[in-house]
């Protein structure tokens, strides 16, 4: 596998990250820059390791991965999904809209890291070293998840209700993404 092929992975590895990532720029009223870095942070870091993970772990532990891991980021996205709507038509009684604790932060990271987890088993079955494609893997998804983070910001001139709405719908639509 060469350096094209790994930046291609990297770069489809971060889209959900990057969509995540977009749908809290969407919501956020206070410490964008702060915010947008840790939420960067969390999910590149993760995208770092779990082909780490995978690179080690046995095909026979894959196999069940594989069947459960589709429904672990459905139920993850869907709940956060749902959660977001729901605080839409909620009375907003607090600034703080958009769910950036550690436990939020950590089912963002392994709900869009899952793949990059797949990942690595395959570049173990290529016989690929796995440091490189990884640091490469973590700093697209970082770069990406900024980008994405940004973008959602640049569309704040929507009511936040609609747009907390509209972040929620994303966040369903990655859940049915990753089921179908």
């Amino acid at each position: 596998m060469g350096i094209v092929q790994i930046l291609f992975l990297a770069i489809a590895l971060s889209i959900d990250a990057m969509v995540v990532s977009f749908s809290q720029g969407l919501i956020f009223k206070t410490q964008k820059r702060k915010n947008s870095l840790i939420l960067a942070f969390f999910l590149g870091f993760f995208q770092f390791l779990m082909p780490i993970l995978g690179y080690f772990c046995s095909l026979s532990v894959y196999k069940y991965l594989k069947f459960i891991n589709t429904w672990i980021v459905f139920i993850i996205f869907l709940i956060l999904g749902i959660k977001f709507i729901k605080e839409a038509f909620a009375e907003e009684k607090e600034e703080k809209i958009c769910c950036l604790s550690f436990g939020c932060l950590l089912a963002f990271a392994v709900a869009t890291s899952i793949d990059a987890f797949g990942a690595g088993i395959s570049l173990c079955f290529s016989h690929v070293k796995v440091l490189f494609p990884a640091i490469l893997i973590g700093l697209v998804t970082f770069i990406n998840s900024l980008l994405g983070f940004w973008f959602g910001y640049l569309f704040k001139k929507f009511p936040a209700k609609y747009l907390q709405i509209l972040g929620g719908i994303i966040l369903i639509g990655l859940a049915i993404k990753a089921v179908i």
